[in-house]
């Protein structure tokens, strides 16, 4: 179990900016002074811009999207407070005071400075930029009124459960500083990132290395928007944000309903039932995204037809054999040569790849037939 951690302050940030961090999408944040290793404090949001950029002009194209939902987002968290009702007269009528609206913050996490850098213009800002959802002018911005940059590192800590806070006045001015909060109890047990993770992407932020994949990054934008209304859409949201490294959560998939066939397939290939075999196996290729004429899941094979064959995504044929106790013998890989040949023609069929699924274990003679035939094979035999 985590150890309870207490935070008392908070780092005033563009909403935007903190929305990215709770994502994953970077690491880094932007504060008015040099942060200590160790520091560990919470996220205020503002709606409001280093030196009153314009939106567009602050943030990469592929971000605005997110960055207006944030702020729209914080500019509706108003409560409306009845305020307590008063009788201005004795035994008459109480007034009735109209509705107050009362702003509110949400705090959804907070962080722990790992390291903080000093830059200026000497540095490569605008590959800086491409590893940030801040774009070159925004940097440039900043140096106009400043000769530096400070750089934080941050890990970042989703909180157990959103508080609350009252807006605190004047709060523009605080941009890049400290707010003080009442104690909220915190704990590291929900990472954004977990160790490897955040250790690649700092490592990568040091060393200012490019993104290895902007095409993605630039599709994972374009289908955010699409995660509410499009479920399809939230799975590769996801899948694309887990493999460009903004997020190590696992996906939970829900229950395989094929789960009970699939599990059935090494039993039924360890037995003499052949056919059923066949049509498990055509079935597990349909499953996993082939497709053709050979992969009728129902049809009966046998002597003289092809076990399976797959046109999509690139061409397959194979022969299925079932083995109760005896080795798979020579003429399974041969009979694959043969049928392949004589329904396929020999341009079509070396141009597909042969495999051999089976349970059991080749014998030397079925082993060496299939490797000078460049046929594969698919065993639960080493």
């Amino acid at each position: 179990m985590s150890e309870s951690i207490l935070i008392y302050n908070a780092l005033c940030l563009p909403a935007p900016d903190i929305e990215a961090l709770i994502q994953g999408r970077m690491i880094a944040a932007m504060p008015r002074k040099l942060l200590n290793n160790g520091q560990k404090f919470a996220f205020y949001p503002l709606d409001y811009l280093t030196n009153q950029l314009s939106i567009e002009q602050y943030y990469h194209p592929n971000f605005l999207a997110t960055a207006q939902s944030a702020l729209t987002q914080l500019n509706s968290q108003d409560i409306l407070l009845q305020p307590k009702q008063i009788s201005l007269l004795q035994n008459e009528e109480q007034l009735q005071l109209p509705l107050l609206s009362h702003k509110t913050v949400s705090i959804k996490a907070w962080a722990r400075c790992e390291h903080c850098q000093i830059l200026d213009k000497t540095k490569p800002l605008d590959i800086l930029s491409k590893l940030t959802i801040w774009t070159p002018e925004a940097f440039e911005a900043i140096l106009q009124k400043q000769p530096h940059i400070f750089l934080a590192y941050l890990r970042v800590y989703n909180v157990p459960e959103f508080c609350e806070v009252a807006a605190h006045p004047n709060i523009e001015e605080k941009l890049g500083k400290f707010v003080g909060l009442a104690n909220i109890g915190v704990s590291e047990a929900n990472p954004v990132l977990n160790d490897r993770t955040f250790a690649q992407r700092k490592r990568q932020l040091e060393k200012l290395e490019p993104s290895l994949h902007p095409e993605l990054e630039k599709l994972q934008s374009a289908i955010a928007s699409l995660r509410i209304s499009q479920p399809a859409a939230k799975q590769l949201d996801d899948d694309i944000k887990a493999f460009l490294g903004w997020s190590s959560n696992q996906p939970t998939n829900p229950l395989d309903l094929d789960l009970p066939w699939i599990q059935k397939i090494a039993e039924v290939g360890n037995s003499s039932d052949g056919h059923t075999f066949e049509k498990l196996v055509r079935r597990g290729l349909l499953k996993l995204g082939f497709t053709g004429s050979g992969l009728n899941p129902d049809a009966t094979g046998g002597a003289g037809g092809m076990d399976f064959y797959a046109e999509q995504p690139y061409p397959i044929v194979g022969e299925c054999k079932a083995t109760k106790t005896e080795k798979v013998t020579d003429g399974t890989p041969a009979q694959l040569l043969k049928i392949g040949m004589n329904h396929l023609r020999k341009v079509q069929y070396e141009n597909s790849i042969k495999l051999i699924v089976a349970a059991g274990e080749l014998n030397f003679y079925a082993l060496r037939t299939a490797t000078e035939n460049q046929i594969d094979l698919s065993t639960n035999k080493p």
